[in-house]
């Protein structure tokens, strides 16, 4: 670019820099970025263990999309873990609260309940029971 002027070269350096930027944003707001998102069970899922999961604390199940809490009382409630904002895949839980990657959208794990916008809707909840010393948890019925 030896013959073109000082300010042309830095219009084409400043389009071309913020076309991935752009790119980026856009998928980061659609789940799964080629149509479908990540899903909740659509079936029962056995998890792991029920020792995993602490009284008054929950356990993030990330490849399930699923988390399970303990209440004080030793009984147990599962809610999927894709956020009802934008659907995106929640992986991190920090305590009790599930924290989304995309959108910052905070959800108790205790209750399914938002607890920081921009998400307006709980969690959906799961069904939830012990088999032989494992969790199992799907679509409520």
């Amino acid at each position: 670019m030896p013959d073109r002027p000082a300010a042309t070269r830095r219009t084409v350096l400043r389009g071309a820099a913020l076309t991935p930027v752009a790119g980026l944003g856009l998928a980061a707001c659609s789940p799964g970025g080629q149509g479908a998102g990540p899903a909740a069970p659509t079936a029962p899922v056995t998890l792991g263990a029920e020792s995993e999961v602490p009284k008054g604390g929950a356990k993030l199940y990330r490849d399930a999309n699923v988390v399970v809490s303990r209440a004080a009382d030793g009984s147990l409630k599962a809610y999927s873990s894709i956020c009802t904002h934008a659907g995106c895949a929640i992986n991190k839980l920090s305590g009790t609260t599930l924290i989304c990657p995309c959108h910052g959208s905070e959800f108790d794990a205790l209750d399914g309940k938002v607890v920081q916008s921009p998400a307006s809707v709980p969690l959906t909840e799961l069904s939830v029971e012990v088999k032989n010393g494992g969790i199992v948890a799907g679509p409520a019925s």
